[in-house]
């Protein structure tokens, strides 16, 4: 990993969009690689222009008609969630030259800029998303959407120590081009900027160290099913403030909310959704883990592995730009399969486990699919075996670096 440069997956799906679309957005959370992707393509022709500057802010919020006088296209807008004013001037822009690849624009707040965009752009711009690097981009390799039944068999074996370092480590992709970075500078800075950038910008919150705390409660309950109760009991805030805070950190691109899958038929099953980290580094931060070998065999050992491969089968389908059709199933009799991945009418349930010798009773509960009356596609155990083979018929056993 000594190179800066990491070939991003999502980059193929950018220079096709560019081709297909006016308008090309990439959102995601801050420092995951958002201007940079772009960059790395840049037309020599197309202009560059952040909203960070606050002359050029200012004058998208105060003029939008003069500042799209002003730069022309093509035109790279990054953090346009500065300036919403400029989204109807740019579809005034769109419906008038009606080129393809005349905008390019970033944001790191997911809902301002989703309302912004479908109120004014619906139809006219490809709407991507970045996380930080994938598990396949850290060791160099493309990523595909992940199925238990379409992995690529890879060289590189990953023990638990290896897995449980990309976990402490975390994605974001400055951690790894620089190699000096001292990990707890790095993630203390990213809170302070997160905080100063987005939650003010999104909500008026009066006690940061307050909201810092309901990070780490929230952070120690990656992969148990929401409870806003009593995380409002930990935290000592109201539950309607809970919702506030985790839709917050949502919309910055923060965390996952697993849903849970239920039909007609699943009048048992439970309706509330998992909560997922998307960054485990930043989880571990927050939880206060500091090490490999303590987080490795510690109380949240588990629940970490677990919110590591959700995160890496959610970016192998956002970064190949398609929407990630995953749930997860529980019901009161406490059957439970970690992953349901919904693909052509398939479900494909997955278990995530951490052991090195899987067992057939490890996937007992993927019988469930029979009593929904759904239509099963291959299972797969996701666990620490050292190679790529069927546990049955139906399942097989995929290792850690078969995530990506």
């Amino acid at each position: 990993m000594e190179n800066m440069f990491f070939e991003r997956t999502l980059s193929e799906t950018i220079k096709n969009a560019t081709k297909t679309f006016p308008v090309v957005l990439i959102t995601g959370p801050r420092q995951v690689g958002k201007t940079t992707i772009f960059q790395q393509y840049q037309e020599p022709e197309r202009t560059y222009i952040t909203l960070d500057d606050p002359q050029i802010r200012a004058l998208a919020q105060n003029d939008p008609a003069l500042f799209l006088q002003t730069y022309k296209t093509p035109l790279f807008i990054d953090e346009i969630q500065y300036a919403p004013q400029l989204f109807p001037y740019i579809k005034m822009a769109v419906d008038k030259e009606k080129r393809k690849g005349m905008f390019w624009l970033t944001g790191s707040q997911q809902f301002l800029l989703m309302k912004n965009v479908s109120e004014s752009l619906a139809g006219r711009a490809a709407i991507l998303e970045l996380q930080g690097l994938s598990q396949a981009e850290k060791f160099r390799r493309k990523n595909q959407p992940f199925l238990p039944e379409n992995i690529e068999n890879t060289t590189v074996f990953l023990d638990i120590h290896d897995i449980y370092a990309l976990i402490l480590k975390g994605s974001f992709p400055e951690l790894y081009a620089n190699e000096n970075m001292d990990w707890n500078l790095f993630y203390s800075s990213y809170l302070k900027t997160y905080i100063e950038k987005d939650i003010r910008d999104l909500t008026n919150i009066s006690d940061e160290s307050l909201f810092i705390r309901f990070m780490k409660v929230a952070a120690a309950r990656t992969g148990q099913l929401l409870n806003y109760s009593d995380m409002a009991s930990d935290v000592g805030v109201s539950v309607p403030t809970i919702k506030s805070w985790i839709s917050l950190l949502e919309t910055s691109g923060l965390v996952y909310l697993l849903q849970p899958y239920h039909n007609n038929i699943t009048k048992r099953a439970v309706k509330t959704p998992k909560l997922y980290f998307l960054d485990t580094g930043l989880c571990c931060y927050l939880s206060g883990w500091q090490s490999v070998e303590t987080l490795s065999i510690g109380a949240m050992s588990g629940a970490i592995l677990e919110t590591y491969a959700v995160s890496e089968i959610l970016k192998s389908y956002l970064f190949n730009g398609k929407s990630a059709h995953i749930y997860f199933y529980r019901d009161k009799e406490k059957k439970e399969i970690d992953v349901l991945i919904e693909r052509n009418g398939k479900f494909y349930p997955i278990e995530i486990k951490r052991t090195a010798s899987p067992k057939e009773s490890d996937v007992k509960n993927f019988n469930v699919l029979k009593s929904l009356k759904l239509s099963a596609g291959k299972g797969a155990i996701i666990c620490f075996y050292n190679q790529f083979l069927p546990l049955n018929a139906d399942v097989n056993i995929i290792p850690m670096s078969g995530l990506g």
